[in-house]
């Protein structure tokens, strides 16, 4: 009988911190079934729903235990969700320090694997005396910023935002630092130390998993393994890139509401503009009603999934905005009705892969959470941009100004950061109508067609995970 090598994964609180990780040990243990995967999951609250249905999807060799819940009263009020997110980890620590116990002295354990958002518990790896592993489901360049954020807390003295030149990390597109993660926009706010710690625990792993592909960011994987040679005299964390690591849609994506891939039956190839702003993006009223003045403008055929409006662009983050009475009564009068002909509106949510993997969808506007923007290139659809927090602007621009497969709509000077309807319909009839996306259309292709070769057999982040795999059979 085959030996099982077994290692542990760690998820912070959320569906879409649950999921990435998951989704990497599906892969792993798809492609190396002698590994046994066991998921601790921090809880802030009550696990949600959508958590517990996605884990009865699990294959045989992955297991997960859910720690005790951490109420919300103990956490700051009036604070960025990841800040949340990090604090529900911190408190949760000796949990992961039992569980990681108990599974080694009962079972065996060769390593384990940590999410962005739990590097505290890194510091268990010596005392048990197994590899520690962080998995970044972001771009290689999210790990650039990790590793040179150090260096640039101490050179830089005013805030990222105020910069007037653009900052260069060595591989990457240049990004202005208005563009940078939301932490950055407030240098003395709790996020920012945050992200600044990670940055020196993110130092002290053996290896770093990233959710990209040598063939989507070419330059910064350059840099980054040069930085590997540089720095093999002092503690560097080795570097897999084993994506693009997405939701397959086989599992609980598809039964979402069947109406939507029904009314997609029935329209014509490429014709469909998906808009989505993820599993926790909000516009506020305003936005919000620019938006579908804009689609209405635009002429475009649209699948548009809504949810209520608010202030807050986080508002559905960790919970549920759902009005079951009255689902999109927060839309202006009488758009349901004059765009019932060649638009459809889903509130809250809807079957995004199926949605994406459909022949009548020619373009997606997206928060660019980079689950979204890997799940748009995997299946060649071009993008327009519409970042609202985290780490979504940088991913806009790596859309935008490196691999130039999107548009992004811009903001009129005084118009209180709103884009207006006619800028949105300006840009959905470029994307979808123009000779100017025919250049987009072909460049998003290439990248689809890399996609697709990265995760061959014999392909680039195949191997790599093969390496890492061999690595903890061998140790």
């Amino acid at each position: 009988m085959e030996k099982v090598t077994r290692i542990a994964v760690v998820a912070s609180p959320g569906f879409s911190h649950l999921v990435p990780i998951l989704e990497f040990s599906k892969r792993l243990v798809h492609l190396h079934p002698d590994f046994h995967v066991t998921c601790i999951i921090t809880t802030l609250e009550s696990p949600p729903s959508s958590s517990i249905a996605y884990l009865q999807t699990l294959p045989s060799n992955i297991d997960s235990i859910f720690l005790p819940p951490i109420p919300k009263q103990e956490l700051p009020q009036d604070v960025i969700p990841g800040v949340h997110v990090q604090l529900t980890v911190t408190l949760s620590l000796p949990y992961i320090h039992n569980e990681l116990k108990s599974i080694k002295s009962k079972i065996g354990l060769a390593a384990f694997v940590v999410d962005g958002f739990s590097l505290e518990a890194l510091d268990f790896a010596s005392e048990l005396n197994i590899f520690s592993y962080i998995y970044l489901p972001n771009a290689a360049m999210i790990f650039s910023l990790y590793y040179y954020s150090l260096n640039l807390d101490e050179t830089v003295s005013s805030e990222f935002r105020d910069l007037k030149e653009p900052l260069k990390f060595p591989g990457c597109v240049p990004i202005h630092g208005r563009d940078l993660p939301t932490p950055f926009q407030d240098r003395s706010s709790l996020g920012y130390t945050q992200f600044l710690e990670r940055a020196r625990k993110l130092r002290f792993a053996d290896g770093v998993l990233i959710n990209s592909f040598q063939e989507l960011e070419p330059d910064t994987v350059r840099a980054i393994h040069e930085e590997e040679i540089q720095g093999k005299k002092k503690k560097k964390p080795q570097v897999f890139l084993v994506g693009p690591v997405i939701q397959s849609g086989s599992s609980n994506e598809t039964n979402g509401p069947d109406y939507c891939l029904t009314w997609l039956n029935n329209q014509p190839k490429k014709s469909v503009l998906y808009v989505s702003f993820g599993s926790g993006g909000t516009l506020s009223q305003d936005q919000l009603n620019e938006l579908a003045h804009g689609l209405e403008l635009s002429e475009v055929r649209f699948l548009w999934v809504v949810r209520a409006p608010s202030k807050v662009s986080t508002a559905a983050y960790l919970v549920d905005t759902l009005n079951e009475n009255n689902p999109l009564g927060f839309l202006p009068e009488g758009f349901l009705e004059r765009t019932k002909e060649r638009g459809l509106v889903v509130p809250s949510w809807a079957p995004q892969i199926p949605i994406l993997k459909h022949s009548s969808v020619g373009g997606f506007l997206s928060h660019c959470g980079w689950s979204s923007t890997l799940e748009g290139i995997v299946h060649g659809v071009p993008f327009i941009t519409w970042p609202l927090f985290a780490e979504q602007r940088m991913n806009a621009v790596l859309l935008n100004d490196g691999l130039k497969v999107a548009l992004r709509p811009k903001v009129k000077e005084n118009n209180n950061g709103i884009v207006d309807r006619q800028e949105i319909a300006k840009v959905v009839k470029s994307l979808m109508d123009d000779e100017e996306s025919n250049e987009i259309r072909v460049r998003i292709k290439i990248l689809k067609d890399a996609a697709a070769n990265a995760l061959m057999e014999d392909g680039s982040s195949s191997r790599t995970l093969s390496v890492f795999a061999m690595n903890l059979r061998d140790k």
